[in-house]
């Protein structure tokens, strides 16, 4: 095993660059050197491998690669950088010679983005960690899907500015599917929760993973209710829960809510912006990885003044697990 990590070429050269793999590959070279710094030009360095041997002028072809890749990869990470603010724990220095790590051991929303950084990177999805010992573990892995799982209640709570409930099977409480159903919509107030005939017996949590909504004080419908997928795999696309909300509903009420229910999916992913837009078509809101970092900090008001997120103690965790990974196998 080896500490270095993998480009991939393919994916990032050619008719059409992958700019956030690129970008992932130079925040993870900066997350794991033992200085916490990345110069850029690995890029170009990494570029000048793919170089065919038919090109017309060798030299020419590699140095236009090298630029073009780390143009890409830089101005993605300006972008990563004005989304997400305090929430982005690196940053450019030596005009965009040189990126930084700018890790706050204390920060909910930096601690988010270097989970999501990490689950966007497993050998499951990507080939950057593929074969190194700076992969975590099988049971780190686990661990870490759930920590996510903690993070978009956050996040969900946050977008709506309300209580949150870590709905997705195992629950944080070990509670029964029907039972934290009946918690939920107890709060609520608007349908009775009631399984249909040929409703799953057994169910575990039939694809909604994080409830959130904002409650009204006057106890009547029509307020934001909002029901999450929470996807850390490579098939999220497969995974909506724009078509299956009204089976859920259909299941489980009797009376049904009349309240409107909002869904959202929740990734650990950078996705490029064309591509994001028809996630929005078939998906519903989307919160990746430039938006999930920001709401899991803003969280933090919520539970300040008093707003329950279920599972946010747990997010201390996850920033310990950061922590002490990094020590382990940085340089």
């Amino acid at each position: 095993m080896t500490k270095t990590l993998h480009l991939p070429l393919d994916e990032v050269t050619g008719a059409k660059i992958d700019v956030d793999r690129a970008a992932d590959f130079l925040e993870l070279s900066a997350f794991f050197s033992k200085n916490g710094v990345a110069p850029t030009s690995e890029l170009g360095d990494e570029a000048s491998i793919a170089a065919e041997e038919d090109f017309a002028d060798v030299e020419a072809e590699i140095v236009h690669s090298g630029e073009e890749l780390i143009f890409g990869a830089t101005n993605r990470i300006n972008q990563r950088r004005h989304a997400l603010g305090h929430a982005y724990p690196f940053r450019l220095d030596r005009g965009g010679e040189i990126l930084s790590l700018q890790f706050d051991n204390d920060s909910v929303g930096q601690a988010a983005y270097v989970l999501c950084l990490v689950l966007s990177n497993l050998r499951s999805s990507s080939e950057v960690l593929s074969g190194s010992d700076l992969h975590p573990e099988e049971g780190e892995v686990r661990q870490l899907r759930k920590y996510f799982q903690y993070v978009a209640t956050a996040a969900l709570a946050a977008e709506v500015q309300g209580k949150a409930w870590s709905f997705g099977f195992p629950r944080p409480d070990g509670s029964g599917f029907l039972d934290k159903l009946t918690e939920i919509w107890n709060d609520f107030g608007d349908g009775q929760v009631q399984a249909q005939i040929g409703a799953p017996a057994g169910a575990l949590d039939d694809q909604v993973d994080v409830f959130a909504a904002r409650l009204p004080g006057d106890r009547l419908p029509g307020f934001i209710v909002a029901a999450a997928q929470v996807a850390t795999g490579r098939n999220m696309r497969d995974k909506s829960l724009k078509g299956h909300i009204g089976v859920f509903r259909g299941r489980w009420f009797a009376p049904q809510p009349v309240t409107e229910i909002i869904v959202y999916m929740i990734v650990p992913f950078a996705i490029a912006d064309d591509q994001f837009v028809d996630d929005i078509r078939t998906l519903g809101n989307v919160l990746h990885r430039l938006r999930v970092p920001r709401r899991a900090a803003e969280a933090e008001a919520l539970v300040n003044s008093g707003v329950r997120i279920e599972g946010y103690e747990r997010l201390a965790d996850a920033r310990r697990w950061i922590v002490d990974y990094r020590a382990r196998v940085a340089g």
